[in-house]
């Protein structure tokens, strides 16, 4: 579709409506995002920041909230974190597994249901956490018993907010509104990257972000072209007959990704990453310190990202992309591989094509996760480093993405209907 079809969304009063609401919810959100906590020392904000550079890509994630110590500094990461724990724990629990994949859309509503109550309790040791460190690192004044407290409560129901608001853009379906609400504070800093570079600027440097540009470009469009890359692999259904008519008989495919676990991978390590280093810092002495040197250490910090988000890609794909259930399913509805039979060896077979895949799929997702530390190491610029963020930018492709191809599945339907 062209550019003027999808500006037909805006001449359709109901689809020009959600449009809007969701913009709505956006400035709410960026509303919240600009509300910090009492007692900020700015300037030690910006030294602890420019220290550790895992809180840094942590403030990418959170569009900026975290830096400003706002009421909303842990964004949506708890309620990630308490999904992705929930599905890894579907191996451990079988009647978990079986909520989760076999019951349905109430199966699906009660599994989210437990998301939403684990979020609570992280989002309460997370933010009792994150104020601890900053209090130790100065950033914040020492609290008393009853402001701990209150701060403790008021960025868990800033968290547990977002969420809501995520889910009220999720029920006009026009994407994921957990995935919509980390674009927009990922794209809401833009304007302040922008003026970062235009401050920093000189002369003598424009070399470095010329090259700084052609990294970024090739990092985008590769990231564009594995997001939407597809190994097809033929299938073919039998035919059948049902009363006097006939079924079946045709051939298609079965479109696997090459990125078939998304962004996950890269948040999952992350957040074990930042783990130790976070835990180290509320405590004193030499052996905390040390822990946190050694995580804060560029060429390890690289290493281990990269290896973490390598291993997880195959991890949480096995969680999410189940071969044993895709063969059963082929089965079930008369199709097959050619030259596969039914059952065991196709599950063998997808295993082995996935296999294969996720090779590529974690090098590439480990070099991206990685790149904004090697692009800014060669060309020393620091400013939009939400170009080459690897979290940041498979976000922005997979949302933007998702959101065009429904709207355009609802402009579609609308012109079907009118038709």
């Amino acid at each position: 579709m062209k550019l003027k079809n999808y500006l037909l969304a805006f001449k359709i009063k109901d689809l020009r409506n959600k449009i809007l609401f969701i913009f709505f919810i956006f400035a709410i959100f960026r509303l919240l995002a600009n509300i910090p906590v009492p007692g900020v020392d700015k300037e030690a904000v910006k030294e602890f920041f420019s220290k550790f550079q895992a809180f840094g890509l942590l403030n990418l994630f959170t569009g900026g909230a975290l830096e400003r110590i706002s009421i909303v500094m842990l964004g949506l990461g708890p309620y990630i974190i308490a999904i992705v724990i929930l599905q890894l724990l579907t191996l451990i629990f079988p009647s978990l597994e079986k909520l989760y994949k076999e019951g349905g859309k109430e199966g699906r509503e009660k599994f989210e249901q437990y998301g939403r109550i684990l979020t609570l309790p992280l989002c309460i040791f997370q933010s009792f956490g994150m104020l601890q460190l900053f209090v130790r690192q100065g950033i914040l004044p020492p609290f008393s018993i009853l402001s701990l407290i209150s701060s403790v409560l008021t960025i868990s129901a800033g968290t547990l907010l977002l969420m809501w608001l995520g889910e009220l853009i999720s029920e006009k379906n026009l994407g994921n509104g957990v995935s919509l609400l980390i674009f927009a504070g990922i794209a809401a800093d833009f304007p302040n990257n922008l003026f970062q570079i235009l401050s920093t600027f000189e002369s003598t440097q424009i070399f470095s972000y010329l090259l700084f540009f052609v990294f970024s470009f090739f990092i985008i469009v590769g990231v564009c072209i594995v997001t939407e890359a597809r190994r097809k692999i033929p299938i073919t259904y039998a035919k059948r007959v049902r009363g006097t008519r006939l079924f079946g008989g045709v051939s298609t495919y079965l479109p696997i990704p090459v990125n078939p676990s998304g962004v996950m991978p890269i948040i999952f390590a992350l957040s074990l990453l930042t783990f130790p280093s976070t835990i180290a810092h509320f405590f004193s002495g030499e052996i905390a310190q040390s822990i946190a040197n050694f995580f804060n250490n560029f060429l390890i910090h690289s290493i281990l990202y990269f290896l973490l988000v390598f291993v997880f890609t195959f991890f949480y794909t096995f969680v999410v992309f189940e071969p044993k259930t895709l063969a059963e399913n082929l089965q079930k509805l008369g199709g097959f591989i050619p030259g596969i039979r039914p059952g065991k060896q196709t599950q063998e077979y997808l295993s082995f094509v996935l296999n294969r895949i996720l090779v590529f799929g974690g090098i590439f997702l480990g070099f991206i996760a990685i790149s904004p530390q090697i692009v800014q190491t060669i060309t020393q610029v620091r400013a939009f480093s939400f170009l080459v963020g690897g979290t940041s930018l498979l976000i922005i492709v997979s949302v933007v993405l998702e959101t065009v191809s429904k709207l355009k599945a609802e402009i579609e339907m609308r012109e079907y209907d009118r038709i």
